[in-house]
């Protein structure tokens, strides 16, 4: 599904301050999966839920997470509910507890980009630090048990000039037709030494007792070789590109 867009016109190029990467941490991905599961597990259904980090030089650390309550008509695109007063109260508490936290975009469970999820920055960006350089982003968290990559893509909102709009329509005498859209941003997955930790005597406790050891390796082997796979077409494809001159 292609990324929904919104039209203005603006006679001026605003500049985006850069955004470098996003790392989700372990809590986060932690709490997305289990808020899914309780709201929208076995249906077509996604949650939304609100980013809290920090920012640094246009590196942002998603460390915490909390969800929203959140629904969005499947008949029309256009209609969805989220509870911004809820958002706020939660924000206020949170920053009891750790002040150094801010709001620093949201996350959805997609798997894709839907059309209202500009509409929803938009909401996020209202209760961003005021003064912020860095704006918020979008996390889409893929909660499928059968995916091989890293289950994180991250979006920041940028303005491009819309090709749709005829040249000196209707906009007066030098104005641009521009709208925003989302433009991928790496993401990486990162913990601190007290969340590795945390995170190992997790997967310790997980056990299934139908797999043994042995396949456990083999799958984990598979697992790696494909993604090696796909990394490696991707830099064949882009050297490709390099060479004809694309």
């Amino acid at each position: 599904m292609t990324a929904a867009t919104t039209t203005d016109t603006s006679t001026n190029d605003a500049t985006t301050p850069e955004i470098l990467d996003v790392t989700v941490h372990p809590l986060v991905l932690l709490s997305a999966a289990d808020h899914y599961h309780r709201v929208a597990r076995g249906t077509r259904k996604r949650a939304v839920g609100i980013l809290l980090g920090t920012t640094s030089r246009g590196r942002i650390d998603a460390t915490n997470s909390f969800a929203v309550p959140f629904e969005e008509d499947s008949k029309n695109a256009e209609v969805f509910y989220l509870d911004h007063n809820y958002l706020e109260n939660m924000m206020g508490m949170f920053r009891k507890v750790n002040a150094k936290e801010r709001i620093v975009g949201f996350y959805s469970t997609g798997p894709q980009i839907r059309p209202n999820d500009l509409r929803i920055y938009e909401l996020v960006k209202r209760f961003a630090p005021s003064g912020a350089v860095t704006p918020p982003v979008f996390v889409i968290i893929d909660v499928r048990p059968n995916r091989e990559s890293i289950p994180t893509t991250a979006y920041r909102v940028v303005d491009e000039v819309d090709s749709t709009v005829p040249s000196g329509g209707g906009g007066g005498e030098g104005s641009t037709a521009v709208r925003k859209t989302f433009a991928h941003v790496p993401s990486l997955i990162g913990a601190m030494e007290a969340e590795e930790v945390g995170v190992e005597h997790l997967l310790r406790d997980i056990n299934d007792p139908t797999v043994s050891t042995v396949a456990n390796l083999v799958k984990a082997k598979l697992s790696g070789l494909s993604t090696l796979t796909e990394k490696l077409v991707e830099m064949k494809d882009y050297l490709t590109a390099v060479s004809e001159g694309r």
